[in-house]
Order: C-alpha cells, then structure tokens, then sequence
C-alpha cells in the first residue's frame, strides 16, 4: 500500500515532480559522458605514448631501470619469449639491444642512444616506424642501416642515403664501431625522442657491441592494455624464474600515472561539487513539499497511521524520484557517449599535445559500468541517505498540532 500511495504522490504536483526528474536527469547525464570522456582520454593517452616506444612492459635485467648499461645484459631472452608465447593475452614481444654513442657526420658528432631491434617484432610493439617522414623503416633483409629521429638527422645534417658513422664501446672493452647507411628519418612528434634516438638491426647491434646473442630488455604488448595489467602476478613469476626484473607501464611511464592521478583529484572535486548541490537543490524542493503537506500528514495521523509509515511513504517517494531521474539520466547519458564513440571529439589547436603522447587528433570517449553507474549511483545513494531529514520531521509530528498548521 505505501508503494502505490508514495507513486500516486509524485504526480499530485506533476511540474514540480518532472522538474525534479529532469533536473537529476541532466545532472546524471553530464556525468556519465564527462567521466566517459574522462576515462577514454586516460586510456588513448597510455596506449599511445606505451605503443609509441615503450610497449605495455618491459623485462630488464636487475639494476638496469637505476643504470641502463649495455654491459647489464639478459642472456636467455629465448627462454623468456618462449614463456610469453605461453599467455594469450600477450600478442607482441620483441628483444631490443640498446647502447649509448657518438654519431658522426665529417665534423658534425652528437650523443644519441642507438637501439638494436628486429624490424619484424618492433613494428608489432612500437608505432614508430609509422612516423617516418623520409625514406622508409628498417627492413629484414638489413645489415648496414639505420634510422634517425628528425631531430637527430637535422643537427647532424643528414639527408636518406648519407653515411653516418657510429662510435661506442663495446661489452667486451672493444671499440664499437661501424658506418651505417641512413635509410629513413622518423618523426614522433615527442622532441626528446626525435633528438636522441637511431635503430639499427638487432644482428648487427650485436655483433658490432660484441653481445653474443644478448639483449638488454624485451619489450611486450597486447591488443588491451587492461589485459597486460591483469596478468602482472603472472609476468613478474616469469621474471623472477628467469632472474631479471619485470616493469609495469607505471613503472615505465610515471609520468603518465601521476598526471592522471592528478587531473583525477581535480575532477574528482569538481563532480562531488555538481553532485552536492544538485542534491540539495532536489532535497529542499522535497521538503518544501513536505512542510506543504503538514496538514495532510496529521490527517493521516489523527486516523490511524503510524509516523513511521508515514515516514516511509515520504522517504519512498524521495527513492522513486532519485531512480526515475537517475535512470533517464543514465538513458540520455548513454546514448550521447555512443554518438561521440562512433563520431569522436576534435579539439582544434591542441593536434601538437596530443601528437607528445602518441594520441590521434580526435578523441574517443570510452563506456563501462563505473563511468556510467558511479554518478547517478551517488547521487541516487545521497537522496536516499539524506532522505532521513524529512523522515525524522514526520516522526516528531503531534496529529491536533499537524492539522492546525496553516
């Protein structure tokens, strides 16, 4: 009975009941497509700056994160890649060789960390032979190339097709050296990286540095990153098994974590905010109509009705407006995030941002249960909490004091 009564109640003030519906509606909308929005940003902007250069995590040996020394080196890599093959969540692995040197062209010389990769596997976990400008990308049947960032080219004046010498120390107190061909010139859009980066065929690498068949990390990746992450448990037994040490895409890009963290914290504020006032704004036109109805309820209590029923009749209208203005909220908010999902969201003039973390121009908003739930979840939570305030005014209702009010 008080389930058909508190329904029936709703609509005896039809305006002021749908004015209260819309306005938890559009508050729940908002956000349920910001924090979507929210939420796929932070997920384009670690897959991309991960697929740019890093991969989803790396094998490195033990000290290697604190000293990145050619000399710190994984010996069974073939025994690591064999054990990865084993998970399928794990599509990419690639064996990288990284040393750091002096490249030179006639009187021209600069520093730059020179990677020794397989131009099969690499492509599967970098993006960066997408970015080539000029020439083309390391290929498998390449001895003596290699590729330069643009900005590593344009300080040593190199054009595709130049020799470049290369100069370093090899793992066994040998000099390493060698002349290499320039056969593409990449662009990332990340200037530390065009400046300081050239890769080079992993064989050669080797045998130039004397590695013997070494490499110094494995780099990994898959189609979700979420899927990565749900297997650390998993890849850091691999990586005790194996004696080196496995890192995490936060362990490799803590920059990325705190900035998320932090543009978090921001928003996070900013929501609590909305949801506080639209809450109260709703609460105080509900107990306006319940001071209203004063008489009402002392009728009620004068023919039999106990407070505490009352109470709950009240309290359940206040739970039917929160679930309807929530519900059609969580509609609406839906339907606007699939539209952007399919459409995506350009933000001119901010191409050059985007392009420093790997992230296309347009963005994607990016729909789950916690971004489409957790709003109108609290503020469903929070009217229904706060809906004690007008039920203990009921409880301390008198029937002679309620029916003489005016």
């Amino acid at each position: 009975m008080l389930v058909s009564l508190a329904w029936r109640n709703i609509w005896r003030q039809p305006m002021r009941s749908v004015l209260s519906i819309l306005g938890m509606a559009l508050t729940s909308m908002l956000l349920v497509f910001m924090l979507s929005f929210q939420l796929g940003s932070y997920d384009m902007m670690k897959t991309g700056s991960l697929r740019l250069f890093d991969g989803f995590g790396q094998f490195q040996p033990v000290g290697y994160p604190e000293d990145p020394d050619i000399s710190r080196r994984i010996e069974n890599a073939d025994a690591i890649i064999t054990a990865l093959g084993q998970l399928p969540a794990v599509t990419s692995v690639t064996a990288r060789a990284t040393g750091f040197v002096i490249l030179a062209n006639g009187d021209l010389s600069f520093g730059a960390a020179v990677m020794g990769v397989d131009p099969n596997s690499e492509a599967d976990i970098s993006t960066l032979a997408s970015t080539i400008k000029e020439g083309r990308y390391l290929q498998e049947d390449d001895t003596g190339a290699i590729v330069l960032g643009d900005g590593l080219a344009r300080n040593l004046k190199l054009e595709v097709g130049d020799g470049v010498v290369l100069l370093g120390s090899g793992t066994d107190g040998s000099v390493a050296a060698d002349v290499l061909t320039l056969v593409g010139v990449f662009s990332s859009g990340v200037p530390e990286l065009d400046r300081q980066i050239a890769q080079m065929p992993l064989a050669r690498f080797q045998e130039v540095f004397a590695l013997a068949g070494d490499v110094n990390t494995i780099a990994l990746a898959g189609d979700n990153l979420a899927d990565i992450v749900g297997l650390d448990a998993e890849l850091r037994q691999i990586a005790a098994d194996n004696g080196v040490l496995y890192r995490n895409w936060e362990q490799l890009q803590p920059a990325i974590k705190q900035m998320i963290q932090l543009d978090m914290g921001t928003s996070g504020m900013m929501y609590i905010t909305l949801v506080i006032v639209v809450v109260f704004i709703i609460l105080n036109t509900l107990y306006m109509s319940v001071l209203e109805r004063t008489r009402e309820f002392g009728g009620l209590l004068a023919l039999g009705m106990r407070p505490r029923s009352i109470g709950k009749m009240v309290w359940l209208e206040l739970i039917f407006l929160s679930f309807l203005g929530a519900g059609l909220g969580i509609v609406f908010g839906v339907a606007l995030t699939l539209y952007f999902i399919n459409v995506g969201i350009y933000i001119p003039g901010m191409d050059d941002i985007y392009a420093q973390w790997g992230i296309p121009s347009r963005l994607f908003p990016s729909l789950t249960p916690f971004s489409v739930l957790i709003g109108p979840g609290v503020i469903v939570a929070s009217i229904c909490i706060l809906g004690f305030i007008p039920y203990r005014r009921i409880l301390g209702l008198e029937p002679v004091t309620a029916m003489a009010s005016p």
